[in-house]
């Protein structure tokens, strides 16, 4: 893998990127939601969570394609609008969020990749241009996040507060989050190999000893995890159309 930028070089050369592929990790079964089937089917309007994210990513001029690692038992994928686009390449994804963006990175040969939510319908292609013009100008790759608004409380083994925690320079990690295909295939690697506890793709790349650029992004490109997140995105889907 190659070495992480010192401190006192961060910056890399801007890449002149024509064509980026989206990973769609999209094998979860969304417990939270308390529904009968996988989050990513359930619907807004006439369409499924996972049909907006993927078609508002390829409405996207510089999102070429879209791989989406589904489950093995996958029975609601082939019924979508999705499974006939030509633009979208389907994989099986493993039992971990990790496993399948591997997969997705094994599925590919781009230099540059962004892995998205499945459950984020509302990122905006604005959020987007952003992230690509970071991550293309920081050796280390970039992800959308937002700073944390609201006081900080850890709590103690009872669920009761232990400590304040102090919200300066604490952000929320939000996706997309985009690497060069090769550094972050490395860094995913290594870090399922020692057994790392990898959240996010951004985290693969901490451990590799790595410094991601935080790219502020909207509020509103929020994960539907709970079944109050299901009207809220509809909503903000509202307002952008």
């Amino acid at each position: 893998m190659t070495t992480p930028a010192s401190n006192e070089n961060q910056c890399s050369p801007r890449s002149v990127v024509s064509d980026v592929v989206a990973i769609v990790p999209a094998a979860g079964v969304g417990k939270r939601m308390g529904a009968a089937y996988p989050k990513q089917y359930l619907t807004i309007g006439n369409k499924t969570l996972l049909e907006h994210t993927v078609h508002y990513l390829l409405d996207h001029p510089k999102v070429s394609k879209v791989v989406i690692a589904i489950g093995a038992e996958d029975e609601y994928f082939h019924s979508t609008s999705l499974a006939d686009d030509d633009r979208v390449v389907v994989i099986i994804g493993g039992a971990e969020r990790a496993d399948s963006v591997l997969a997705g990175l094994n599925a590919t040969h781009a230099e540059w990749v962004m892995v998205h939510d499945a459950a984020r319908p509302c990122v905006r292609h604005e959020d987007i241009d952003a992230l690509i013009e970071a991550a293309t100008s920081h050796a280390d790759g970039a992800l959308l996040a937002s700073p944390v608004r609201d006081t900080m409380k850890r709590a103690n083994t009872e669920g009761c507060v232990d400590h304040t925690v102090c919200r300066e320079q604490l952000w929320h990690a939000l996706t997309p989050q985009m690497f060069r295909r090769d550094l972050l295939l490395t860094a995913l690697q290594r870090a399922l190999e020692q057994s790392l506890a990898v959240t996010d793709e951004a985290s693969a790349i901490e451990f590799a000893g790595g410094t991601p650029k935080l790219v502020v992004g909207h509020a509103d490109n929020i994960k539907v995890t709970q079944p109050e997140d299901l009207a809220l995105a509809a909503f903000f889907l509202t307002q952008r159309s």
